[in-house]
């Protein structure tokens, strides 16, 4: 048992100071301004919870790393589709989503998943995981991730409710635009 604690707080703290201004935060920031936050939270720790599964099975079952070129590639490309869609969407267009709470929680947590592929904090869960125990692990880094977009979508949320829609939609887009960039390059380097 003290195993399990151990894993949980070293995953937690690691994750959690790791996500602080990380792209995962900037993500949830920007999707808080257009959707509902428990909507968002819901979709992140949906795909906070596969990706850290993933992660721990790779550290502790395997002590592999994934091939990440490739999937940072095609995320830097997706999101830089989410900036050019949140461009042209138009005022009503941006409400719809929001009513539609499934359809928010697979758009939020399909960019979060493919966002994460290969970043530094499953490459953390993965170091972690293959030292320590799988369960402790996968918890504390879940945990430790959603506590810091939790952070982000509070912000988020209260510059959505301040800012007109159309400052919010630009905000959107060059946040989603510099997510795909800083996906593609650090893909390159």
């Amino acid at each position: 048992m003290a195993d399990l604690w151990t894993a949980f707080l070293l995953s937690f703290g690691v994750v959690f100071v790791a996500e602080l201004g990380d792209k995962s935060q900037l993500m949830a920031l920007t999707f808080a301004t257009r959707y509902r936050p428990v909507l968002v939270l819901v979709g992140i720790t949906v795909a906070t919870a596969l990706i850290n599964a993933i992660s721990v099975a790779v550290g502790y079952g395997l002590g592999l790393a994934l091939p990440t070129h490739w999937i940072s590639v095609a995320a830097g490309l997706v999101f830089i589709g989410f900036a050019i869609w949140t461009l042209l969407a138009t005022e009503e267009d941006g409400d719809i989503p929001a009513r539609a709470g499934h359809s928010v929680i697979v758009t939020v947590g399909s960019a979060f998943l493919l966002a994460e592929l290969g970043d530094k904090t499953m490459l953390a869960t993965i170091t972690l995981a293959s030292q320590n125990g799988w369960a402790g692990t996968w918890l504390g880094s879940t945990l430790g991730m959603v506590a810091a977009t939790a952070i982000a979508i509070v912000v988020g949320r209260q510059l959505g409710k301040r800012l007109p829609e159309r400052v919010v939609r630009l905000a959107a887009a060059a946040l989603f635009a510099v997510v795909g960039i800083w996906l593609l390059v650090d893909s390159l380097v």
